[in-house]
């Protein structure tokens, strides 16, 4: 398929509004997400800005609609329409009345890197501070903890937000494809993935959701009100806790999940307290060496 000429040829631009230093969040479905939960967490805070469509994109140049196919509605026999898939761009303010742009509809088939250069030119024209994209993905972690927040990012600063910096080589999505241009248009960029328990990766996980929702306060200052999240996610917690009650298979292995999970969290702390006292013995000794001191 041919490659636009131009950025602006990828998208419609419904408006211009006048925001201030705003996040995009970005979730794109397609890729990685394990029960959802990226999706669900997208819904959530697209229920809470008050989302104005800033601009759509044009699937034709984007989409294969035979992969992704349109949804036929048909009454008593009649043919009353299609849903097309959209890729939309939204603004909306989360709870403090920050500015907050949201990303989201069908992950392209098509075209990535004119896609990029056309969200790239968005977020320049709206003045982005940070991109955070949203995924989630299977872990060999309890549902007995809270869900972990891995990170990538395409410098060492962002990839220690105080989240679990990630080591591996996997296939990439839209999303690191975004994170990468951005970060060489000079926009901060960092995708954050929640951690769901291997054994209900299939199902809905809303405590994996909520970890990525808490989350965007640390990785950009985006307050959201988690509640409902929280409420479903020890719902669910109680439904697992019966299941693996009665199965003794079950009881040993999320013991040894569990163990597992403990063990990395205090590797972690004593890791972090080893820094710190590096860090302080290093400005001593440069204090000491600083006649100014």
């Amino acid at each position: 398929m041919a490659r636009p000429a131009r950025p602006e040829d990828l998208y419609t631009l419904h408006g211009s509004p006048t925001l201030q230093d705003p996040v995009l969040l970005i979730h794109l479905t397609g890729w990685i997400d394990a029960g959802l939960c990226a999706h669900e967490a997208t819904e959530t805070i697209l229920d809470q800005i008050a989302p104005v469509t800033v601009a759509e994109f044009e699937t034709e140049w984007l989409l294969d609609h035979r992969a992704r196919r349109p949804t036929m509605h048909i009454v008593e026999g009649v043919n009353a329409g299609l849903d097309w898939p959209e890729i939309t761009l939204v603004s909306g303010r989360d709870a403090t009345g920050t500015d907050v742009l949201v990303l989201h509809g069908a992950e392209p088939d098509h075209n990535w890197r004119s896609f990029c250069d056309a969200v790239v030119s968005l977020s320049q024209r709206f003045g982005v501070r940070r991109v955070i994209g949203l995924g989630s993905y299977p872990a060999s972690s309890p549902h007995t903890r809270p869900s972990r927040l891995s990170v990538t990012a395409a410098t060492p600063d962002l990839a220690s937000l105080g989240f679990t910096p990630a080591t591996l080589d996997v296939p990439a999505g839209m999303q690191a494809a975004l994170e990468m241009a951005h970060h060489a248009a000079g926009i901060e960029s960092v995708g954050l993935w929640a951690q769901v328990p291997h054994y209900i990766s299939g199902a809905h996980y809303p405590a994996a959701s909520l970890a990525l929702v808490d989350g965007l306060v640390g990785a950009a200052g985006v307050v959201l009100d988690s509640s409902q999240l929280a409420a479903d996610a020890l719902a669910t917690r109680n439904r697992l806790d019966d299941l693996v009650d009665d199965d003794s298979s079950h009881r040993d292995m999320l013991a040894a999940l569990e163990k597992q999970y403990d063990d990395l969290v205090e590797a972690e702390a004593e890791m972090a307290t080893s820094d710190d006292l590096t860090n302080e013995l290093e400005a001593f000794l440069r204090s000491q060496n600083d006649p100014d001191d």
